[in-house]
């Protein structure tokens, strides 16, 4: 127990400061549960890759995550575990050879599967995983014709409508649909007895109103192109092209885990070697992901070295560490080389933009995002006065941003304007996630924070007013705010009051107030706060009924910026805080973002330190 706030925050300057690496980046493991892992004995089995440590280690940790029923969870309060993960891991596990059919654990695993609908029960992007190593059939036809790839931008549905997310795992599915591309070896497990029905194209059978929009594009193509036999093999240069010219340097489709893998098995389905130097590469790069975690190695989806770097090196020096400190210093010269000076998609939608952003690996060089921006931004600020070089990146970095706003007047991730009513009646699940990428409340409050209080943009610009009018418009009655890449009510709460506040709203404004009064009343007895990851499957805040350091700091460093004291709510959230700081449990391990709702969720290991300090430091600055 820390015994007042200065302990608690100097403690966690101290924490963050002795994990920095050498290269002044923080490589806190950007962990997603098991499915990487058991991708990756998937994919170096079928390339016939005998790297047999690292599959024994994927194997260890995938066996450590198994429930007592047998199956595996993305998140603690799951209710009895997850159907996609359960299947992936237990394909994984006979996959490996190291764990056989008739183990306890896996009878008790292909029991949850077949309660859970078998492996039709799974998701799209698993069933496609199936279909590409020889456990399921491709449907007839894919929801979405490779033509896709011709559509000019004019065309109200075109490729580059997607988000880039979407983009780069789409583009080798449409190869590989269009291919009818699998794949097995000797040694692929036999995965018929989990199939309830005949495999077919029932499973994946398109409305007919969707394929009447379909047949449009392809009649629209061959009206513009004016060559029909041409069109296919035209699309899929197109789309080999369009992977190829993407390729990170370590090798990766964009630094994502899925892309890269879903790349390799398209390359494969174009008549490329398992010993092309390409995959090679790719394969390289996806190695190179990995990371340990209490000692067993963990397959990461992507590097998050840029976004840990910023957020720590802002926090601490908003807790007090000068930017001449040598672990600021070492950190903001890390993030200088890693500011784009090239032009990625988002040059689609932004033409007058140049470049200037970060993206949130290591690696990344074409695919800035808003986020990493703002907390680039925030990191060199103080170093820019007096320093041309800092001053370049900034001046870069802010216009970049500015000319990243939608027309709506909110911020998206990664690229603006790319909101299209099609993608709703897309019959793929989660496509709002996979293929959207709106505006945000949790980008836009993030945005208004930095402009208002780091820049001198007044507070009559035209961004601000845009941008706090879509904020006030996208409350929700509760008066809380939907978080995109949080958990997620709390998360998107905290990112919009503060935007707001750092706008120039009063503590006194209704929807300011109404925010508060929402989070005064989801705290928990103990003084915490906690928010189960089903908020965002279901739409509504689920409470977790357990705390968690990174919801508890979002709450409170929202209710120190609108309270004029220190109120009982703050001072038990304060008194938590500092009782909790140093605790290890699954709620320190519970995931605090997610990518795509009931699929994919992200524990950030440096969480737990960088939301603390920053609400312990705001609470010392103001209440002392």
């Amino acid at each position: 127990m820390m015994t007042n706030t200065i302990s608690g925050i100097q403690w966690l300057i101290l924490k963050l400061k002795n994990g920095q690496s050498h290269d002044g980046s923080w490589k806190y493991p950007f962990e997603t549960g098991i499915s990487t892992d058991a991708y990756m004995i998937i994919l170096l089995r079928t390339l016939e890759i005998h790297d047999e440590k690292l599959i024994q280690r994927l194997v260890s940790r995938i066996l450590s995550k198994q429930e007592a029923n047998g199956a595996w969870k993305l998140f603690y309060d799951e209710k009895d575990g997850n159907a996609s993960a359960t299947l992936e891991a237990y394909y994984a596990l006979l996959y490996s050879g190291y764990v056989q059919k008739e183990d306890p654990r896996m009878k008790a695993a292909k029991q949850f599967i077949l309660a859970n609908g078998g492996m039709e029960g799974v998701s799209l992007f698993t069933k496609i995983m199936l279909s590409v190593t020889g456990q399921y059939e491709w449907p007839a036809s894919f929801p979405i014709p490779i033509e896709i790839m011709l559509l000019p931008f004019s065309f109200p549905f075109n490729f580059y409508q997607f988000s880039v997310y979407g983009r780069v795992n789409l583009t080798p599915i449409l190869i590989l649909a269009e291919k009818k591309f699998s794949l097995k070896t000797k040694n692929s497990p036999d995965l018929s007895d989990l199939m309830l029905t005949r495999a077919g194209t029932n499973e994946w059978e398109i409305q007919a109103e969707w394929r009447s929009f379909l047949s449009s594009i392809k009649e629209g193509i061959e009206d513009l192109l004016g060559m029909p036999e041409k069109l296919h093999s035209l699309a899929m240069d197109r789309a080999e092209e369009y992977m190829l010219e993407r390729i990170e340097p370590d090798g990766t489709f964009y630094s994502y885990f899925s892309s890269t893998f879903l790349m390799i098995f398209a390359l494969l389905s174009l008549g490329y070697s398992k010993n092309d130097p390409i995959i090679k590469k790719a394969v390289k790069g996806l190695k190179s992901m990995r990371t340990e975690i209490n000692g067993l190695t963990h397959m990461q989806y992507t590097d998050a070295s840029v976004w840990n770097t910023s957020l720590i090196s802002s926090a601490l020096q908003l807790a007090g560490v000068s930017p001449d400190d040598p672990a600021v210093k070492k950190a903001n010269r890390y993030l200088l080389k890693r500011q784009h000076d090239q032009f990625g998609d988002w040059v689609i939608h932004n033409p007058k933009g140049l470049p200037g952003g970060w993206g949130f690996s290591d690696v990344n060089t074409v695919n800035p995002d808003v986020d990493d921006t703002t907390a680039s931004l925030r990191s060199i600020a103080r170093s820019v006065p007096g320093s041309p070089k800092y001053q370049e990146a900034w001046d870069r970095g802010v216009n970049w941003l500015l000319s990243m706003q939608n027309d709506d007047g909110g911020w998206p991730s990664f690229e603006r304007n790319t909101e299209n009513p099609w993608i709703d009646f897309l019959p793929i699940e989660k496509g709002e996630y996979i293929f959207g990428d709106p505006t945000s409340a949790d980008l836009t409050g993030r945005t208004l924070e930095f402009l208002g209080n780091y820049t001198n943009l007044p507070k009559d610009h035209q961004a601000f007013k845009e941008a706090v009018n879509w904020l006030l418009k996208n409350q929700e009655q509760n008066g809380s705010w939907y978080g995109r890449w949080g958990i997620c009510y709390i998360y998107g709460t905290w990112a919009s009051v503060t935007g707001l506040m750092a706008a120039g709203l009063q503590a006194n404004h209704p929807s300011i107030q109404q925010a508060s009064a929402w989070l005064k009343s989801i705290q928990n007895p103990d003084g915490g706060w906690g928010e189960s990851c089903r908020s965002d499957s279901q739409k509504t805040y689920i409470p977790l009924n357990a705390s968690t350091l990174t919801h508890t700091a979002w709450a409170l460093d929202t209710l120190i910026g609108t309270e004029k004291k220190p109120t009982k709510t703050i001072q038990k959230g304060i008194m938590y805080l500092l009782n909790s700081i140093n605790k290890e449990d699954w709620t320190t391990a519970y995931p605090k973002g997610q990518a795509m709702a009931g699929s994919f969720y992200i524990h950030y290991h440096s969480y737990r330190y960088i939301f603390p300090l920053m609400a312990l430091s705001h609470y010392h600055q103001k209440f002392g």
